[in-house]
């Protein structure tokens, strides 16, 4: 149960794209059912021109609460709260400690383009550092293209970057581990790499080649330095197919997410993990 000092909560808003106009989005409380303690707030050290300093990753729950009443607002405002009449989602997780948490459908079923790559100069450099890096070695892609996935999907178990194919593409082939110890199980997927430069986006040939290499049961990674172009995105949404996609703009969220987020720490991070070597193309 949470202490009575720790009952506290969060108004979620987001701009609403018109002037300081804001959007309700949902009222929130600290930590999440699926965390230990330990993890609902973590420090995480960064990096920035030599610089190292501290920053702290919070995570909460948006509670099912579909109406507040302004009256329990007003109270909190005033210092006098009336909890009597507070959402009763907030009600139970300041009584028990659980979340009854807010689950909605996703309604956005893919990205336009936009939404895929980088909107800044700082951003857009990142990527053509990446792009650059790799050259004229579209093949020694894939391992950086394996490395992203492991950023984006913790829980893989291994992942094998195989040699050049006759058709002059590389594949690389891994397991994701769902479960832990001897009930744990191991779920195979495929991983398909493109460095392009756009306008070149990963178009419906390149997924139905991934989409072809899948077995049942299987499901399949795209990373691209671009983006997958709308209606090869549409066609594997529509179509429910397992494919899980890295684009521009997610290698970006990655990277920072990981202590990259400058583009002379890339340039590092590409120098020491994928130098060019005599047995790599």
């Amino acid at each position: 149960m949470p202490d009575e000092t720790m009952c506290r909560r969060f108004f979620l808003f987001a701009s609403a794209g018109v002037s300081r106009d804001v959007r309700f989005l949902g009222l929130a409380v600290p930590g999440a059912s699926d965390l230990d303690a330990s993890e609902e707030l973590v420090a995480i050290w960064r990096n920035v021109k030599g610089e190292r300093f501290q920053n702290y990753r919070a995570r909460f729950t948006v509670l099912d609460a579909s109406r507040i009443s302004r009256s329990w607002i007003d109270g909190i405002i005033n210092g006098k709260p009336d909890h009597s009449i507070a959402p009763q989602a907030w009600i139970t997780w300041r009584n028990t400690g659980r979340r009854k948490a807010l689950i909605a459908a996703r309604t956005l079923e893919y990205r336009s383009r936009a939404e895929q790559l980088p909107d800044d100069k700082e951003e857009q450099a990142i990527i053509e550092a990446i792009r650059m890096h790799f050259d004229g070695r579209p093949h020694a892609f894939e391992h950086c293209a394996a490395a992203l996935a492991r950023l984006m999907i913790p829980d893989i178990a291994g992942l094998d970057v195989t040699r050049p194919s006759r058709d002059g593409g590389r594949d690389a082939v891994g397991q994701l581990r769902i479960g832990s110890g001897p009930s744990g199980i191991l779920v195979d997927f495929a991983l398909e790499a493109k460095c392009y430069t756009p306008p070149a986006a990963v178009g419906v040939k390149d997924m139905s080649r991934l989409i072809s290499r899948l077995r049942h049961r299987q499901f399949g990674v795209i990373v691209t330095t671009s983006c997958v172009d709308l209606q090869a995105y549409k066609e594997i949404k529509e179509d429910q197919h397992p494919i899980v996609v890295i684009a521009a703009q997610d290698i970006i969220e990655l990277l920072r997410r990981n202590g990259r987020g400058s583009l002379q720490a890339v340039r590092t991070w590409l120098k020491e993990e994928f130098a060019p070597t005599d047995n790599q193309p």
